[in-house]
């Protein structure tokens, strides 16, 4: 059954792009949110994965985290040349200068956050997340969310993420679009 979409006016013309710290729900909002803009959706993790064949655990393993960081940042320059998607990135992605840069110039980012506990609470129900495989997780994602926090902030948009349902979050982010449409046009360039 085909979901109808209630904006149908929202058109993007540039990919979208979600950023926050893993367990956030980037995948699962950016699954949700795709259709509701009649685009496609991709997560930036999963096609890592393709790219190298194996899976990100094992990447972080047999390669270390620079070494994933560099196929991360690849794969997403790719995905971002193309046509207007909806791209979930990883908790990490941007830690690559490049990566923020293309983010910046070329998409509408979204900061999907969260609170602390919820964020301890939905990354701690997977045991694939390799940043939390050593130590306390608790700690590495306080440090985590520390460290990365400005990256987020550059994003065009946040969004708190809601509890419930992940399509509560969707909801808010179609409204934040709804209210702002100028963010779904190409930039000008010499604003």
């Amino acid at each position: 059954m085909m979901q109808s979409r209630k904006y149908p006016d929202l058109k993007c013309t540039r990919p979208v792009v979600l950023v926050g710290m893993m367990g956030v729900g980037k995948t699962t909002i950016g699954r949700r949110l795709a259709p509701q803009l009649d685009l496609p959706f991709y997560d930036a993790d999963h096609e890592i994965e393709k790219a190298a064949g194996m899976s990100v655990s094992d990447l972080f393993k047999t390669h270390g985290e620079a070494s994933f960081r560099e196929g991360e940042a690849r794969v997403i320059k790719r995905l971002l040349e193309g046509p207007p998607h909806v791209l979930a990135t990883g908790g990490g992605a941007l830690t690559n200068e490049e990566t923020r840069t293309l983010i910046a110039e070329n998409t509408l980012s979204i900061w999907i956050d969260s609170d602390i506990e919820t964020i301890i609470k939905r990354a701690g129900r997977r045991d694939t997340r390799p940043l939390l495989q050593d130590g306390d997780p608790r700690e590495t994602l306080l440090r985590l969310s520390k460290e990365r926090e400005e990256f987020y902030r550059a994003a065009d948009i946040q969004i708190q993420s809601q509890p419930g349902p992940h399509a509560n979050t969707v909801a808010l982010i179609l409204e934040k679009l709804d209210s702002s449409p100028w963010l779904l046009s190409p930039r000008e360039e010499n604003e």
